[in-house]
C-alpha cells in the first residue's frame, strides 16, 4: 500500500511514518522539499500551495503517483478532502478523516500540545504511542490521525 502524508516537511509527519511500517510513505509538501527516496519512503512536491484547489490538486497528485491512501495534515486541508472523500473513493484512494459531517466534532482552534497520537481506520485502532487508549476502539467515526493526552480529548492531528 502507497500512503501519502501531507505537510512532509513537519517533524509531525516523520512520526506518523512509525504508524505504517510495512507501507511504502511518501511525504509531501508545498514548495520546496527535500529529493530524498528510500526502499520504505520518499518526499515529493505538491507543487504551489493554491488553497482554493487543494482537493484538486490532491486528487491529480494521488492518482499520478498511485496512492491508495492520503492523510492530510495542514488544517487547510482536512475540511476539502473531508467533502471530496466519496470522489477520491471513487479513485480507489482512502482519505484517512472522519466523515464530512461528524468532522467539526474533531477539529481544535486551541493550541495545546497533545502528547501521543493513534491512527484509526473504521473505528478499529491500528496504532498508538499509549496504550491506554485501548477503550475507544469501535466508534466508525473514528478514521484518521488523532492527538490526544487524555482518551477524551481526541482531536484530528494536524500542523
Amino acid at each position: 500500500m502507497k500512503i501519502l502524508i501531507t505537510g512532509g516537511n513537519n517533524a509531525k509527519a516523520l512520526k506518523l511514518m512509525k504508524a505504517f511500517p510495512s507501507h511504502f510513505v511518501l511525504l509531501a509538501d508545498y514548495g520546496d522539499v527535500p529529493a530524498i527516496v528510500t526502499e520504505n519512503y520518499a518526499f515529493s512536491s505538491l507543487g504551489l500551495l493554491n488553497k482554493d484547489s487543494i482537493a484538486h490538486i490532491l486528487l491529480n497528485f494521488c492518482i499520478t503517483e498511485a496512492i491508495d491512501c492520503i492523510i492530510p495534515l495542514h488544517d487547510y486541508e482536512v475540511l476539502p478532502l473531508a467533502k471530496s472523500a466519496v470522489l477520491f473513493g471513487e479513485y480507489g484512494i482512502q482519505v484517512l478523516l472522519p466523515h464530512a459531517d461528524v468532522i467539526a466534532d474533531y477539529l481544535t482552534t486551541e493550541k495545546i500540545t497533545r502528547q501521543n497520537f493513534a491512527v484509526f481506520i473504521h473505528g478499529d485502532r491500528i496504532f498508538s504511542t499509549e496504550e491506554s487508549l485501548v477503550s475507544v476502539n469501535g466508534s466508525s467515526n473514528l478514521n484518521g490521525v488523532f492527538g490526544f493526552n487524555s482518551a477524551d480529548d481526541l482531536k484530528l492531528f494536524t500542523i
